[in-house]
C-alpha cells in the first residue's frame, strides 16, 4: 500500500489503529493504562507551556508523520508530535514536526525503536523523546547544529528534568509519571 492509499483507507472496521511501515499496514497495540496516562500528562504539560509562553506551535496526540526516506510507503504514528506549521483543513499528516515523542511499552519495544530511527530521516525534526512506561526513564535524541544525530541517547532518570530546546520546555519527570504506578503519588 502507498502512503496515499493508506491515508484514504477507512481501516478494517474494527476500530483498531494502524500505521504504514514500508508499504505494509501494521496494527498498533492498545496502550497500557500507564502508557495512556504518561501520554496525556506530557501532551497536557507541553500544551500548557506553548500557551503560557505564547509559542505559535501546536501539540497533538498520535499524529501521522511522513518519513523522508521512503515517504511514499510510510506513515508512522508517534504518541505525541509538535509542529509550528499551520494545519490545513482536512490535513491527515502532521506538517514539519519539530518534536516527536514515543511512549515505550515492554510489548512494543522493537516497533517503537524502528519508528524512532525513521523519525531521524525527517528534516524538520529537532528532538525525539522516548518515555519508558515500565520504569522512570526518558531517553532523548537531539539533532546537532550540523544536522547530525548523536550516537547514543541522553538518559534522564528518576528525579530528573526533561529539557527540550526545540520549544524551550522543562518538565520534571515526576509530572510526566504523575498518577501512574511509577509516580510518587498513589495511582487513581
Amino acid at each position: 500500500m502507498t502512503a496515499a492509499e493508506f491515508l484514504a483507507w477507512p481501516g478494517d472496521g474494527t476500530g483498531r489503529k494502524f500505521q504504514l511501515v514500508d508499504g505494509e499496514v501494521r496494527a498498533m497495540s492498545p496502550a497500557s493504562a500507564a502508557h495512556a496516562v504518561i501520554q496525556a500528562n506530557l501532551a497536557a504539560e507541553i500544551r500548557r507551556h506553548l500557551r503560557d509562553q505564547k509559542i505559535r506551535c501546536r501539540v497533538g496526540t498520535e499524529p501521522g508523520v511522513l518519513t523522508r526516506v521512503r515517504a511514499s510507503a510510510n506513515v508512522r504514528v508517534p504518541d505525541i508530535g509538535v509542529t509550528c506549521s499551520r494545519l490545513a483543513p482536512g490535513q491527515q499528516t502532521w506538517p514539519d514536526p519539530i518534536l516527536l515523542i514515543e511512549v515505550l511499552s515492554p510489548g512494543n519495544t522493537a516497533d517503537t525503536w524502528e519508528n524512532v530511527w525513521s523519525y531521524c530521516t525527517i528534516p524538520s525534526v529537532r528532538e525525539i523523546v522516548i518515555v519508558h512506561s515500565a520504569r522512570v526513564l526518558v531517553e532523548l535524541l537531539r539533532r546537532g547544529a550540523g544536522g547530525d544525530w548523536p550516537e547514543e541517547t541522553e538518559k534522564i532518570g528518576e528525579g530528573g528534568v526533561l529539557t527540550l530546546g526545540s520549544i524551550g520546555f522543562n518538565c520534571p519527570l515526576s509530572e510526566i509519571y504523575a498518577e501512574t504506578p511509577l509516580g510518587n503519588e498513589e495511582a487513581n
